[in-house]
């Protein structure tokens, strides 16, 4: 089993710059990738940016040039480092990890909220 726990929300202004970090525990070996979703009320959950073995990453083009995601892929974190933080970005951060087969693991969520 694994465990996913985020860290690192919480009230930003606009413009402004905050850093989520998720740490995995448990079969952490089983984990080939991670990434970060974002959920906002009324919204479908999205993928914001994922990385996985080889330094390969993935953003949506709503957070492209704004948003950078790093990792350890020995120690399965993953951090999301969001710059220039918009409104519309405000959402519960999720993290995830996609295990074996088709096992995926979700963290707890933490809220990111940006006042205009």
């Amino acid at each position: 089993q694994v465990q996913l726990v985020e860290s690192g929300g919480g009230l930003v202004q606009a413009g402004g710059s905050l850093r989520l970090s998720c740490a995995a525990s448990g079969l952490i070996s089983s984990i080939s990738s991670m990434g970060w979703y974002r959920q906002a009320p009324g919204r479908q959950r999205e993928l914001v940016a994922s990385t996985r073995r080889g330094g390969i990453t993935n953003y949506a083009d709503s957070v492209k040039g704004r948003f950078t995601i790093s990792g350890d892929t020995a120690k399965k974190t993953v951090n999301l480092q969001m710059n220039s933080l918009k409104p519309e970005d405000a959402a519960v951060y999720y993290c995830k990890g996609w295990g074996w087969g088709p096992a995926v693991y979700w963290g707890q969520g933490t809220q990111v909220t940006v006042s205009s």
